[in-house]
């Protein structure tokens, strides 16, 4: 059951990854470089295999959803502060 949620992890990673990809092939106003692609994967992965591991080793269904919904709320921090800026610290660049 475990393998089948990594590939599944796995597979909504590159699903997720292939829009701004696809988006790439049909407007300039989309430009990603090969660095946003990894950073992006790599904050996707982690963020999948950190809630699959929650799912994995917390028992109570009340604590696997705070857990959850904590790692997505820092997730989709890290990705405005990365985006835009929106705290401007030194990670979002100048």
């Amino acid at each position: 059951m475990k393998n089948q949620r990594y590939i599944i992890v796995l597979s909504i990673v590159a699903f997720l990854l292939f829009i701004p990809f696809l988006a790439m092939q049909m407007t300039t106003e989309v430009n990603w470089s090969l660095f946003d692609f990894m950073v992006m994967g790599a904050l996707l992965l982690g963020t999948g295999f950190l809630c699959e591991f929650v799912l994995r080793k917390v028992t109570t269904v009340k604590y696997r959803i705070l857990l959850c919904l904590s790692i997505l709320t820092l997730f989709l921090l890290i990705w405005a502060e990365l985006a835009v800026g929106v705290f401007g610290s030194p990670i979002a660049g100048s």
